[in-house]
């Protein structure tokens, strides 16, 4: 069984990271399900590109990005059962059997028998390693440390050859990790072998320090194993990504403008450049001039002395934040010649833990700054209000690691059967 083109569904989807990998490497997408409503417009924007470039459409497109067709005319353009593939659901056990449903008869329509992959990891909150410490009751009865459970479900009524569960590190060690434990047990018992690594996006050409962990599970009787990823050595600043784009003053906000050079071979390379002449979503959020006093210090520090700024440094009449006894790093500056920290859905509530490293900008990251750390293509529009697209991007799979694992996905699988 030596298949081209994989189909896959994704539960959690969110905005699409992982499925944007699966999708460059030419897996067929059947079903997406997630309980967002901005990340599910996000998807079906994202979708009507696919179909639209494979068509030879790109210019309705490229009409919505530049805003002269709304995105009700954008979708009309594409066929309805593309759009239906995005279920806006959250996925627990009330609704279950309803999802089943709808996936069932997505199949049906597309005359599909077979759902070979199964990709998406559910919340990770329930998992992460932040306030475990604080709150040990809370993580420990957190009902989403149960939804591998639901998972398994898909498993069971769809009968994948192998699936891809993407979480924080936190998995493995959450109740001292018999939360894990019991998850490969779980799923070895509904027919699925399981084995896991702890990837840094970094090790993609994604640049960006972001460590999360890969399950991949597949069918007890094919002959595969976990693939084995190649890392990348060369390691490259995050100015990289930001000195293309136009400068921007705090809240200000450009849906569409021109790039101001050309395009670098690491943006051509990683696909965030891919051959349009303009960017959309150049946006940045307003602050305050306390803030942005306190951005320039730490951007003199980080300069001048290669040191990060505490907040226990900054003077008392200028601090914004009380608490100099913890979260010390609090303000942060994304250093042009370094990697980028990770990008987390906190981003979505200010913006201080991710300063742009331009001190006459004096602003946190633009949306489509953000978006390129997690190496999005420019041409990825995310819906929604500034802040439900801030947590969609920080929620992400970074598209590059994506790719990649899905590459190897389909190696692996192509020489199971």
């Amino acid at each position: 069984m030596n298949k081209i083109n994989y189909t896959f569904i994704d539960l959690f989807a969110g905005a699409g990271g992982l499925a944007e990998g699966f999708l460059k490497k030419k897996c067929d997408p059947l079903a997406f399900v997630e309980m967002e409503k901005d990340a599910c417009l996000t998807l079906k924007t994202r979708l009507a590109y696919y179909y639209l470039q494979k068509n030879n459409k790109s210019n309705i497109y490229d009409d919505y990005l530049i805003g002269k067709i709304s995105r009700d005319e954008l979708y009309k353009a594409v066929p309805q059962e593309i759009i239906d593939s995005v279920i806006n659901c959250e996925v627990n056990e009330s609704n279950i059997n309803g999802i089943f449903t709808r996936i069932h008869s997505i199949l049906k329509k597309s005359c599909c028998k077979k759902i070979d992959i199964i990709v998406g990891g559910p919340p990770c909150q329930a998992y992460s390693l932040a306030g475990r410490s604080a709150d040990k009751d809370r993580k420990k009865y957190d009902s989403r440390n149960l939804l591998y459970k639901i998972y398994a479900k898909f498993l069971k009524e769809f009968q994948p050859s192998l699936f891809v569960f993407e979480n924080v590190p936190g998995l493995l060690s959450a109740n001292e990790g018999r939360y894990y434990k019991n998850l490969k047990k779980y799923f070895r018992r509904i027919g699925y072998l399981v084995d896991e690594d702890i990837l840094d996006a970094s090790d993609f050409g994604v640049l960006q320090k972001r460590k999360r962990v890969l399950l991949v599970g597949w069918q007890k009787g094919l002959k595969i194993g976990y693939p084995s990823f190649d890392k990348e050595t060369e390691k490259i600043g995050t100015g990289e990504l930001f000195f293309d784009l136009p400068f921007l003053k705090a809240g200000e906000s450009r849906r569409v403008c021109k790039y101001t050079k050309d395009a670098s071979e690491y943006l051509i390379s990683s696909g965030i450049r891919n051959g349009r002449s303009f960017v959309t979503q150049h946006i940045s959020r307003p602050h305050n001039t306390k803030d942005q006093w306190i951005y320039g210090l730490a951007i003199d520090l980080l300069e001048k002395n290669g040191h990060r700024l505490r907040n226990s440094e900054i003077p008392e009449e200028k601090r914004t934040q009380k608490n100099i006894t913890s979260f010390l790093d609090r303000f942060k500056v994304v250093a042009k010649d370094q990697l980028s920290h990770t990008i987390l859905a906190h981003i979505a509530k200010d913006g201080h833990y991710y300063i742009h490293p331009d001190k006459k900008q004096l602003r946190s990251l633009s949306v489509r700054e953000a978006a390129r750390i997690q190496s999005f293509p420019d041409d990825y529009f995310f819906e929604g209000s500034r802040t439900s697209v801030f947590r969609q991007i920080g929620n992400a799979v970074p598209v590059m690691m994506a790719e990649k694992i899905a590459e190897k996905i389909k190696e692996i699988l192509s020489n199971g059967y």
